[in-house]
């Protein structure tokens, strides 16, 4: 893995901090002098080259130095006291800034964590922030857009200098990540990527992790395997798994039953609180066994949805592996959950990648140079799945 390592000079400051630290020098110099109108958050996008964002940031802690006054609608002037506040500090003050420069701040949004997945994540953001003497600050959205929006907008508040975001799943992406695009703002996707945005991401190559985990049931002799999964619209996560899945049925020649699957799993969103989701999708899952009794195998997109299927086996009596192997991505790291045979992502990795990925788009200054990066998943065998037994196909009662 590449590793960017900040150099500790003026290059390696956030850029709203290098304009701020210009702009404090001329007026130390006095080529903007008392009264003076100081160049708009536009003007320095154009000297500076860089976006809105940056700039008004830069003009706001002049303005917290009382260096500046802001007056809207006309601009931003030398403030009377500008000079007393130099001469007061005088040259120990930018001396002391640049020994003691302002640790950075990555703001993360994430729609949740647990054991099963995300907290690896934040284990390896963690750890590279550690290593880059900068700062992590979560916040949970939970799934929900609006939250999200809310999320994105108070990091900003609080000053950071980039921004990781994995995105609430769903048809519909924020309003606020296509603002971070225009303003060209540092930030990074993590587990999955927006269709039409041209945003750097790291995630899971999850079409080869599929095709990979289908083709070892298929080993195992089974031929009617059923997909689980949440409702897939333009969750690019779930969509790369089950083209994956369908892959690895045309490279078998084996005709892809559509029927067989379940693709409104709910309970396992992020969004949803109803605690009768998770009793409904299991008599979901029991119904569905019932009437596709040829099902010998599941593939269920995500951990909680294999819990899901386990709890529907037990309640139909149908025996796991004999009657019916379970395989998914993602288990918790216990003993006890280990069983179930899964695709273990590199999670520790991907959350480390995403952060390094964040600086490096800062010390660019802008949001060029977009960049997927997509890490293998790895196959945990569990006793959750084993070779198809002839003549032990699960009869319905």
């Amino acid at each position: 893995m590449e590793v960017l390592v900040l150099a500790k000079d003026s290059a390696s400051k956030p850029m709203y901090e290098q304009i701020f630290e210009s702009l404090r020098e001329r007026i130390q110099q006095q080529q903007y002098k008392i009264g003076d109108r100081v160049p708009s958050e536009k003007e320095l996008c154009d000297e500076f080259g860089v976006s809105r964002i940056t700039t008004k940031k830069a003009l706001e802690m002049l303005a917290n130095e009382q260096l500046i006054v802001r007056q809207p609608g006309r601009g931003s002037f030398v403030a009377d006291t500008a000079l007393d506040e130099l001469g007061r500090e005088g040259a120990s003050v930018a001396i002391k800034g640049q020994e003691q420069e302002r640790k950075l701040l990555i703001g993360l949004v994430i729609t949740n964590f647990s054991d099963m997945y995300g907290t690896e994540l934040l284990y390896g953001m963690e750890e590279a922030s550690r290593k880059h003497d900068s700062f992590l600050v979560l916040r949970r959205s939970f799934g929900i857009p609006e939250q999200e929006e809310q999320c994105i907008r108070e990091l900003l508040e609080l000053g950071v200098d980039g921004l990781i975001i994995f995105p609430a799943q769903g048809e519909y992406f924020s309003d606020e990540i296509l603002k971070l695009v225009v303003g060209k703002f540092p930030f990074v996707m993590i587990d999955r990527y927006l269709k039409g945005i041209p945003a750097s991401s790291v995630s899971t190559d999850n079409v080869r992790a599929a095709r990979e985990g289908t083709k070892y049931l298929f080993d195992l002799g089974h031929q009617h395997i059923a997909f689980l999964t949440q409702p897939p619209v333009n969750t690019t996560t779930i969509e790369e798994r089950i083209e994956g899945f369908i892959e690895a049925h045309n490279d078998q020649g084996i005709l892809v039953n559509r029927e067989m699957w379940v693709e409104s799993i709910l309970s396992s969103l992020p969004n949803e609180f109803d605690p009768e989701a998770k009793h409904r999708d299991v008599e979901k899952l029991v119904a569905h066994f019932k009437k596709y009794p040829q099902i010998t195998a599941v593939f269920a997109a995500e951990y909680d949805i294999a819990l899901l299927a386990l709890e529907a086996a037990e309640q139909l009596g149908m025996r796991v592996p004999e009657e019916l192997s379970i395989l998914c991505f993602d288990s918790p790291h216990t003993e006890r959950h280990s069983r179930i045979t899964h695709l273990k992502q590199n999670q520790f990795d991907m959350g480390e990648k995403a952060f390094e990925m964040v600086l490096q788009h800062m010390q660019a200054q802008e949001q060029s140079g977009v960049k997927r990066v997509v890490l293998p998943a790895s196959m945990v065998k569990g006793t959750s799945t084993s070779q198809v037994r002839e003549h032990a196909v699960f009869q319905p009662k």
